[in-house]
């Protein structure tokens, strides 16, 4: 049979045109990811191709490299007011935060070809914009080579997990140190996305799933957000990604690493971290975890499948999903939400569990003649279903009372600055103002020997107080009577994991700054044996039951010191403040103006 001209010409157009559009990852026999500059051609390619892509810049790293972003509707609107103008919801996609995990970059490379130059699934646009960041940490990325994930199974050569101040981004949603993680929280609050997913590449055991997934559905969220979670979201995707041929599985942690007999356990993730950030903030977010020893043909197009349906899902669920999100910020707004004990930290019961089927693969663990500790060492060609007890229950480990507002001294101004890159809002004293407030009196504090995402965290115990305190103008009055209150409490609750004062932005508070001399303490000790028994006695005390103490000479003379008028009273006390009066309030909205 002969082909006409015309078919010929057709075929070898299709040829050539497939060629043209093949990404890096398709062209390398599915092996390898591109680069930083090939990366950003193919996304400037695809937005010159199509009328409904544009790309922009969410900023630059610290080695000078533009973080790009496509922005995809079906109009071609590129700003967020337009966009919401039309009723849709904002969908923000995000890879390579860690580089060394390039799965959802080269996922949604093929899925955003397929839908501007194939016109797949452009039905998803029905009701949902996406924004696309194809790679966050670009100076992780360009950190290029073959060694980067021992754990891991392809691709040929990936990126570096930090970025080129050696932080790791998915740790600073909150504290927001990094350069990279500034200009996207400005971006995020810009567009305030409704639907996050964070795409990454998980280390632990082995096991069947090729991938695994985190949602915050277990009761930290709104309670009409977390409901649509477990009830529509949850079954829809993990029954979508079963008929595709990709059984998923929550986020696996074992109670022993390594070590899937032992049991799983889930848990609320914190501000820090992606999914636990979009949860404050409101907004429905999910992890992504391929596993790190399946191929990496599998493992991308488990990511683009998982993304797909997704897409699908919040495309289909948009109405509810933004009736959801809006009943959501006006109850964290809401006088109510105040008017009870909220759970500023929570754990995981250790007694509370339920049996679920988990597919995972035999396994030997046998006392290493190396290092004397336990190896797994994990059969692969041996699948088992096992029945495993399953903790996800959390609960509340510290509560609080939240405030009407949180006032922070003028001096502490960058705590205020790091709050406004959350969408806070932030007044600031016209005058100053005495007033009364409650905070914390830390009796007790640790520090961490060894630094971690470049600071030095501390550990604390702590009484609430009553001051009456004078705030000079300038002071920063953040009212929690906004949709961003869940954020405020994390960021200033000493209590609450990844909080300001757990990182060490008020280390100093901690720091005696003034010393007695020993022959002055040695004589006013005495004194004060003599005039005060009730000193005396816990003096006594404190000899016999602490060895460190006793055997201190310089400890034993500054514990007197501090007994004294002469004691900084000011060490050990939370510079912010919490105002509880309504008369408060009333006042300080006369002499509080939004910082603008």
């Amino acid at each position: 049979m002969k082909l006409s001209l015309a078919a010929i010409l057709c075929v070898l157009y299709v040829s050539v045109f497939s060629q043209e559009w093949e990404t890096y990852y398709e062209a390398s026999d599915y092996l390898r990811t591109p680069g930083y500059e090939a990366s950003v051609d193919f996304l400037n390619r695809l937005d010159m191709a199509s009328s409904i892509a544009a790309v922009r810049s969410i900023g630059t790293s610290p080695q000078g490299r533009d973080i790009p972003m496509m922005i995809i509707d079906r109009d071609g609107l590129t700003d967020p007011k337009s966009i919401r103008a039309k009723g849709r919801l904002i969908v923000l996609i995000q890879a390579c935060i860690h580089p060394g995990e390039p799965d959802g970059k080269d996922a949604m490379f093929v899925l955003l070809r397929d839908m501007l130059i194939n016109n797949s699934n452009k039905n998803l646009l029905e009701n949902t914009s996406i924004l696309f960041i194809p790679i966050f940490n670009t100076d992780g990325h360009e950190r290029f080579g073959p060694y980067n994930r021992i754990n891991q199974n392809g691709p040929a050569e990936m990126g570096w997990r930090t970025n080129a101040l050696n932080l790791n981004l998915n740790r600073d949603f909150l504290k927001a140190d990094s350069p990279e993680m500034q200009q996207w929280l400005k971006m995020y609050n810009s567009w305030l996305p409704d639907f996050f997913i964070d795409t990454h590449t998980t280390d632990g055991a082995d096991y069947q799933y090729a991938l695994t997934y985190g949602i915050e559905a277990s009761g930290t969220m709104d309670s009409g957000l977390t409901r649509w979670l477990n009830n529509i979201y949850e079954p829809r995707v993990s029954s979508k990604m079963k008929e595709s041929g990709y059984p998923i599985f929550p986020y696996v942690q074992f109670r022993k690493w390594h070590d899937p007999r032992s049991g799983l356990r889930n848990g609320a993730a914190t501000p820090m971290y992606s999914q636990g950030y979009a949860a404050y903030q409101n907004r429905p977010g999910l992890l992504i975890e391929t596993h790190m020893l399946k191929d990496y043909k599998t493992r991308v197009d488990a990511t683009e499948k998982m993304i797909l349906h997704t897409l699908a899902i919040v495309n289909h669920q948009a109405s509810t999903l933004k009736t959801l999100i809006n009943m959501a910020d006006i109850s964290t707004a809401a006088q109510g939400f105040r008017s009870q004990k909220y759970p500023v930290l929570w754990k995981t019961s250790e007694t509370d569990s339920t049996m679920i089927p988990f597919e995972g693969f035999d396994y030997d663990v046998v006392k290493s003649d190396l290092t004397g500790g336990d190896w797994f060492i994990y059969d692969n060609k041996s699948p088992v279903s096992m029945k495993l007890p399953y903790f996800s229950k959390i609960i509340p480990a510290v509560e609080v009372m939240l405030p009407q507002a949180y006032i922070i001294p003028a001096e502490w101004s960058e705590i205020a600055n790091r709050l406004r890159l959350h969408g806070v809002q932030v007044n600031r004293l016209t005058e100053p103002i005495e007033i009364k407030v409650k905070t914390y009196k830390f009796r007790d504090f640790s520090f961490k020997l060894t630094p971690t995402e470049g600071r030095t965290m501390v550990n604390t115990s702590y009484d609430e107080i009553d001051e009456t305190r004078l705030f000079y103008k300038g002071s920063f009055v953040v009212p929690m009577d906004q949709r961003t209150a869940k954020i405020i409490a994390a960021a200033l609750e000493p209590a609450s994991q990844g909080s300001f004062l757990e990182w060490g932005f008020f280390n100093q508070i901690f720091e005696q700054k003034e010393y007695s001399e020993s022959y002055v303490m040695e004589t006013m000790a005495r004194k004060m044996l003599t005039e005060n028994p009730d000193l005396k006695e816990e003096f006594e005390k404190k000899m016999q039951t602490e060895e460190g103490f006793r055997q201190s000479p310089q400890k034993i003379l500054n514990w007197f010191y501090s007994k004294t008028p002469y004691w900084d009273q000011r060490m050990g006390i939370y510079p912010v403040g919490k105002i509880y009066e309504s008369t408060t309030i009333s006042t300080l909205k006369n002499i509080a103006l939004p910082v603008d």
